[in-house]
């Protein structure tokens, strides 16, 4: 769910070709650190590119945004992302608008997240992670306010007490559903079905997940 970093190297003009050739280098270690996993020193690298190096490109900030939220800095990132929501390159603020969709979705805060979306694809109709998200996020909107109701109506009697091995399961396939893993969650709680007959207790919900997984066929 998360974009994907954007390559960024600078024209090499033979005036100043030292210059030129000396943030390039930075570039390609910014880059470097944020595909090692080395967020915290991606951030500082790539806040180097914008203060230092001058660099105000979106798609500098963009990877300096993606650098901030993949070290845990939200707000942070959240801010960078804002900045680039109005920028004149359709697909940045596409990016940029379906990052801020991820994050609120990782609050579950699903309406607003849903709603960045929906923008990410009217700003570039050919994000197709924007697409996925939108339809997965939809999909599970609509098919969990059906079956909270549809669990509100039925008779208790008919569901098996679901045991805490039973319970502990739903609670990580929620876990998985809220950073957007419904896969992982299907399977985790498809293999506790296998070894626990109460877990069939929440079969609307493993039915929902399986809806939510044919998107990815």
């Amino acid at each position: 769910m998360v974009s994907r970093y954007l390559l960024w190297i600078l024209l090499l003009l033979p005036s100043d070709w030292k210059n030129i050739a000396i943030t390039n280098e930075a570039i390609a270690t910014a880059e470097r650190s944020f595909k090692e996993a080395d967020y915290e020193n991606s951030v500082r690298q790539h806040l180097a590119l914008v203060d230092e190096h001058g660099l105000t490109q979106p798609e500098i900030k963009f990877n300096l945004a993606l650098s901030y939220q993949s070290n845990g800095q939200e707000e942070d990132a959240k801010k960078t992302y804002e900045s680039l929501l109005s920028s004149e390159k359709a697909q940045i603020s596409s990016y940029a608008s379906n990052q801020q969709g991820v994050m609120l979705g990782n609050e579950k805060k699903y309406k607003e997240a849903l709603a960045f979306f929906k923008t990410s694809l009217l700003k570039d109709p050919t994000n197709e992670k924007a697409r996925y998200n939108y339809e997965l996020l939809s999909r599970w909107l609509d098919g969990n306010e059906e079956n909270q109701e549809n669990e509100e109506n039925q008779d208790q009697e008919d569901k098996p007490e679901p045991s805490n091995y039973a319970k502990r399961m739903k609670a990580q396939a929620d876990d998985l559903v809220d950073r957007f893993q419904f896969d992982e969650a299907l399977n985790t709680m498809n293999r506790a079905l296998e070894i626990d007959e109460t877990v069939a207790s929440y079969q609307q919900f493993i039915d929902h997940l399986k809806d939510i997984n044919e998107i990815n066929k």
